[in-house]
């Protein structure tokens, strides 16, 4: 099925028309908020008839950010790179700069192509002889364009004068903002630039304002593991920590327990680097070194605001961890996370940084460890027989054997030829109880915390991702790559 922009794109935009042309026979696509005299003025401008279908919006919407970036990206090669339009706007409009420069149209079609990909970064890498544009897509980077060096420099300056950055400095690193608009979605931008040998690299992380945050139960926990979690947020007080990479979703994690406990009767205060969701009913914190707010500082400000819950982003020295340690024993319930590997080692991290194991073991509610796995394309997935290696490999107990069905990916256009479509949690989550209390003060050693946590019911990172292999969520070689490191 192809889609050729038939009637002017302003036109199709204004009125969210949607053409669709397939085997010589043209479509129009049209929705609950398509205007009734719209079709009447696209018969007079064809003057020819067609078929009228109506779909959900967010599918025209889909498919005009397809036609405007391939609109875009075609005029950009026609015309050429030579001319270079600032634009000072506070948000940048995507679908209203068609007619503008070049580097625009081509600056626009990137973002435009990115949202309609679900891309989660832009990284813009220039090379000796060309850059590349790559996106990042559930977790895993895909080249989508190469440019000529020409084009390079303009594509960085009409990014860096989106994001209010210093366009004479090309030695020094740069972050900024922009807020970009495409159709009815407004995406927030966070902008990295950092020379390199053949000149600005320039990374671009995309957050959706429109997203719908996930819930505790959309986070992919299995029950009992739902259950566990519940149990414990429903504390008035001590220390949640969430545990593990860069980019395993722990902030989304603790977002959700943060829906959860939100209630008229609490007063819930964060401290983040940086503020990555908005939550109305929420008081939230960036932090700003240059002014003095740390994690640290701006930490002991919150516990002068009476809260009931705390969220800190990361406890990453000694004095937040003494705080926050402080702050769960004193009548706070304290979410964090930290990095480290997992659950276990989290508690030996925490004592590494001079929290005493004593006050730690009687602070600590729980750990939760997790990992993000891409899910597989429903549209496209491909049932097979696991093999024995594989069964080794996950360490599958028989019962999951004899009960799973087994899964692969496959590759289709609703999933980039990839095989996966978005992606869910494995988590491991290990309980303070009284058992776990007196090894914290006996040896805090993760190797010790691990071995009793398995004895007392935890459920290892590998263990769940095999149970979500069995259930046909994921493929095996997802939580091998994603638990092995």
């Amino acid at each position: 099925m192809s889609k050729k922009p038939v009637l002017p794109l302003d036109f199709l935009q204004r009125n969210l028309l949607l053409p669709i042309e397939e085997n010589g026979t043209l479509r129009l696509a049209v929705c609950p908020d398509t205007p009734a005299p719209a079709l009447e003025d696209a018969r007079l401008f064809l003057k020819c008839d067609f078929e009228v279908m109506m779909v959900p919006r967010d599918e025209i919407e889909h498919g005009l950010r397809n036609l405007m970036a391939e609109d875009m990206s075609a005029a950009s090669e026609e015309e050429g790179m030579e001319q270079l339009v600032l634009s000072e706007d506070e948000t940048q409009d995507l679908f209203t700069l068609s007619k503008d420069a070049p580097i625009i149209r081509l600056v626009n079609s990137v973002f435009l192509r990115a949202v309609n990909n679900r891309a989660s970064d832009i990284h813009i890498e220039p090379y000796e002889k060309e850059s590349l544009i790559r996106f990042r897509v559930d977790g895993v980077l895909h080249e989508v364009l190469s440019m000529a060096r020409s084009q390079y420099s303009s594509v960085v300056a009409r990014i860096k004068v989106m994001s209010k950055l210093n366009l004479a400095e090309h030695r020094l690193p740069q972050d900024g903002r922009m807020r970009v608009k495409a159709g009815d979605r407004i995406l927030d931008v966070r902008v990295s630039v950092l020379p390199t040998l053949f000149g600005e690299r320039v990374v671009l992380r995309l957050l959706d304002r429109e997203q719908q945050m996930l819930t505790l139960k959309g986070l992919g926990l299995l029950e009992d593991d739902y259950e566990i979690v519940r149990d414990l947020i429903s504390h008035p007080y001590g220390s949640i920590l969430s545990t593990g990479p860069t980019g395993s979703g722990k902030s989304t994690t603790l977002y959700a327990v943060l829906l959860e406990v939100m209630s008229p009767n609490r007063n819930i205060i964060t401290i983040e680097d940086p503020v990555e969701y908005q939550v109305p009913g929420i008081g939230q914190i960036p932090v700003n070194p240059k002014i003095g707010i740390t994690f640290a500082n701006g930490l002991r400000s919150i516990l002068r605001q009476d809260p009931d819950v705390i969220m800190v982003g990361e406890i990453r020295d000694p004095e937040t961890a003494d705080i926050a340690t402080h702050a769960a024993l004193t009548g706070h319930l304290v979410l964090s996370t930290l990095h480290t590997n997992d659950a276990p080692t989290a508690i030996a991290r925490m004592v590494d940084m001079e929290v005493e194991a004593y006050l730690l073991s009687s602070s600590l509610l729980g750990i939760i460890a997790q990992r993000l796995v891409r899910k597989l394309c429903p549209h496209c997935k491909e049932q097979y027989n696991i093999t024995d290696g594989e069964i080794r490999q996950l360490d599958l107990p028989p019962e999951l054997v004899r009960e799973g069905t087994f899964f692969r990916p496959g590759g289709c256009d609703k999933c980039l030829g990839t095989g996966f479509h978005g992606r869910m949690g494995i988590f491991e989550l290990l309980t303070i109880d009284e058992d776990m209390r007196g090894q914290i003060i006996r040896s805090p050693e993760s190797n010790q915390i691990r071995k009793l946590a398995i004895q007392n019911g935890m459920r290892t990172l590998l263990a769940d991702g095999a149970v979500k292999v069995a259930r046909g969520y994921t493929s095996v070689e997802e939580v091998l790559r994603a638990t092995r490191l």
